[in-house]
């Protein structure tokens, strides 16, 4: 194992000690964020440092995209987060020596990260080259009641002998992100994309704002503190300002055993329309009112809202603690990816890291969205109406693109296209089903008609045009959708790609049945019966590939009698295969990076029956090198459903120690938000067997050997379902107000709130051998990735 090793504890992630090689991992796992701020777990003191991290969601700088060649319809401007002016950063100075981890004694370094209270804390005992010895103890958070507010609460302590403590608080801007690009004008502007606009000081207030050269982004970031000693000297404070760096000094000489306490609050805000001076006032309003509550109940606060969440979030299981541990970390961190975000998207990477450059894919709506609307519906509300707040850049892209209706970007920050590969990019138009998607499917679950209306009808009015404008009729009265690329991206610009025909005939349904609940709102969007007709036929005549003579679906048409991968002369230093292959050898074999037909057999499970699913699994198990984070899960799920509990056990544990295990050597750039969420369904869709359809919910729970019993709740319009499943049973218990039916295999409960319903789990059928993967892309076993963990822990 390459990563770090973090201690076993069913509520918290810690690590003991301090290892520079893994300082960038823990700044991921450790960051901190509410959807709208995010700090990177960086150092306290800012320096050693893996990458800098202080984001605002939406905040990017525009550069341009250059090409070795010119095409139509490519993008000319790409988008990339930046740093924000960072307020995490506390210097100490121990009489004259500045603390630092590299030198002097460190007799002991923690970090853990709470779970039940959104806290990263931190202790250090120090003692340094003079001999002064000191205890570091810090506590931050990114706090879920104040949108805008993070707050660190910093004491030092004199452990042997009076010393003299000098604390530098730092709001710094500027601070370099990697650049990776390789062309010299994008990597110029975004080594220092900020422009001082004004500093400004208010008492012990500081206040910094600066504005991004290109994307002509507006920033102020403003800090404020309550200082307290223990002993009878009294603090000295002071503050300035300049362009790039607001400070505080804070000096007071400390008798031993006494300890100095600052409360630092700091206060973001941004802005693309705004001035500077009301932008400066938001940001120091917010600071004002967050000192007036004060820490102790900021981190209340923090505490009591996660315990809103956990009441129906929380996956119990018994068996593994480190598996327990990596469930809770992954619904935390897609809970503080959404949880203010507030009409801005959720990054691939959150808000912990700038992989991907920050920019959002079709896997939130897809991955994530499905569990914040089980768990967290009112951020999957906000994220939707972000969606809907893009749709005329959408449309704009649409016409661009010679198309009606609206194409939803690939990759995006603001809602504009902004990747310049067009084969995983323009050609990827399965992104528009995936909000479409996830649109049916939150409207479902909650039952928020006000959405709908508000939303909901002209998001899928707007890609139900689109898919109706890129298909074709045949001769034969079948519908087609020509090339295009799945999710599937070792494959492009193919024809008929199943998962986006059956994903798109979804979403042709949920349109015309939307408009005909809403008629008013169809009309004023220029909806005519005709049309809602058109879509429904479509949709019926949907070409879903199969192959007769394989007996098997077909990923694309033809799909299926290309040339198969040498599995057996690739080895294991060639993977991941993008980076050591050229395209177009991918493009015209069969290896498949991610799950896409099988990802179809999970989003649209009705429309294969139990053996169309087996042989479909089977036969792409073989194919399927998992060279993205997103495969697993629906690998998992469907393994589950098909009766191969251990292989599902397997890839779930894949999924869940992605970043804590750093299996794929890249968490230094930010969390897989998206694979964090398929835990949650490779659990509740694989062993809960959680399907969601138009005639509601059903479960089929069978659990593997390696997790003994499982208990996961979920919302339903409003109440919380609970489910706690043993090998033998399950128990169904409503909270709420309101009668409930679900289907359990095919027995139709009827559930009265408060009255638990318990039901016998019938035989399981023979699965048969287990599927093979190619050769040396087996997933570990799950015993042994928590064998390996536990002997890190």
């Amino acid at each position: 194992m390459s990563g770090a090793q973090f201690d076993a504890d069913p509520w918290t992630v810690g690590v003991r000690g301090l290892n520079i090689e893994h300082l960038a991992q823990e700044e991921s796992v450790f960051g901190l964020s509410n959807g709208h701020i995010g700090w990177r777990g960086n150092l306290d003191e800012g320096d050693p440092r893996g990458v800098a991290g202080s984001y605002l969601n939406g905040v990017f700088e525009e550069h341009p995209m250059p090409y070795a060649e010119e095409g139509y319809g490519y993008p000319e401007k790409g988008q990339a987060v930046i740093n924000v002016a960072n307020g995490q950063i506390m210097r100490l100075l121990v009489d004259d020596e500045a603390f630092d981890v590299g030198h002097g004694e460190m007799n002991e370094h923690t970090r853990t990260l709470d779970l039940r209270d959104g806290a990263l804390t931190r202790s250090v005992r120090w003692t340094s080259p003079a001999g002064r010895s000191v205890h570091i103890e810090s506590s931050r958070i990114v706090s879920f009641s104040h949108r805008s507010v993070a707050a660190i609460r910093y004491r030092v302590h004199a452990i042997d002998e009076p010393v003299t403590i000098t604390l530098l608080s730092e709001i710094l801007a500027n601070e370099p992100l990697p650049i990776t690009h390789d062309d010299p004008r994008v990597q110029e502007l975004l080594a220092a994309p900020w422009t001082s606009v004004d500093a400004a000081v208010l008492g012990t207030m500081a206040t910094v704002s600066h504005r991004t050269k290109a994307s002509g982004i507006l920033a102020a970031v403003s800090m404020d503190h309550i200082v307290a000693a223990s002993g009878t000297g009294e603090p000295q404070i002071r503050t300035e300002a300049g362009d790039d760096l607001a400070r505080t000094t804070i000096t007071v000489t400390l008798e031993r055993g006494e300890h100095l306490e600052v409360v630092k609050m700091v206060g973001h805000e941004w802005s693309d329309t705004l001035g500077a001076s009301t932008l400066r006032d938001r940001a120091e309003t917010a600071v004002a009112d967050a000192l007036r509550v004060g820490w102790v109940r900021l981190l209340g606060m923090q505490r009591e809202r996660l315990a809103e969440y956990w009441a129906c979030a929380d996956v119990q299981l018994e068996g593994a603690l480190r598996l327990q541990q990596a469930v809770r970390f992954a619904l935390f961190q897609v809970f503080q990816a959404s949880v203010r975000a507030e009409r801005r998207s959720v990054p691939g990477k959150g808000l912990t890291g700038a992989g991907y450059e920050g920019h959002t894919f079709w896997d939130f709506e897809a991955f994530v969205l499905p569990v914040l609307t089980a768990t967290s519906p009112d951020a999957a509300k906000e994220a939707l109406r972000w969606r809907h707040s893009t749709l005329e850049h959408a449309r704009e892209r649409a016409r661009q693109l010679h198309l009606k209706g609206a194409a939803f970007a690939w990759r995006t920050i603001d809602g504009r296209e902004s990747s310049g590969y067009w084969p995983a990019s323009t050609a990827a138009f399965h992104v528009n089903s995936a909000v479409a998607g996830a649109v049916i499917h939150y409207v479902r679950m909650t039952g928020d008609e006000p959405f709908e209306r508000e939303a909901g009808v002209e998001i899928l009015v707007e890609t139900a045009r689109l898919w109706t404008s890129l298909g074709r009729w045949d001769e034969l009265g079948k519908f087609h959708i020509d090339g295009v690329t799945g999710p599937d991206e070792y494959s492009a610009i193919a024809d008929d790609n199943l998962y986006t025909n059956v994903m798109a005939g979804m979403n042709l349904r949920g349109a015309a049945a939307a408009a005909r609940r809403h008629a008013d709102i169809a009309s004023s969007l220029g909806v005519t019966d005709a049309e809602t007709t058109a879509w429904d036929d479509a949709a019926a005549a949907m070409t879903v590939p199969y192959n007769q003579r394989r007996g098997v679906h077909s990923q694309s048409v033809g799909y299926t009698d290309h040339a198969r991968w040498d599995f057996e002369h690739t080895g294991s230093e060639d993977y991941p295969l993008q980076d050591h292959f050229p395209y177009f050898d991918l493009y015209r074999k069969q290896v498949v990076k991610q799950a896409d037909l099988v990802l179809a057999l999970y989003f649209a499970p009705d429309m294969f029956s139990l053996p169309e699913k087996a042989a479909a699994f089977r036969y792409y198990e073989a194919i399927t090198v998992r060279d993205s984070s997103l495969s697993s899960t629906p690998q998992a799920v469907i393994a589950a459903e098909v009766g191969h509990l251990g292989l599902a056990s397997d890839y779930l544990a894949e999924s869940a120690m992605i970043d804590l295990d750093d299996l794929h050597d890249n968490t230094e750039q930010g969390l897989h938000i998206a694979a964090l969420a398929g835990v949650w369904t490779a659990l509740t869709a694989g062993f809960g067997g959680l399907r969601d359809s138009e005639e509601g919910l059903r479960f089929r729970p069978r659990l593997p050997p390696q997790v003994p019993s499982m208990s996961f709740g979920l919302q339903v319009r409003g109440q919380t379902l609970r489910l706690t499943i043993t090998p033998a049973r399950t128990t169904y218990l409503l909270r709420g107000e309101r009668p409930l039916t679900v289907r359990h295999f095919d027995e139709e409960l009827s559930l009265e709130p408060g009255r638990p319903v318990v039901v016998d789990t019938p035989p399981s059928a023979d699965p048969g051998p287990p599927p093979q993967q190619p050769v040396g892309r087996t997933p570990r076993r799950f015993e042994d990735v928590l064998a390996i963990v536990e002997e890190g822990g």
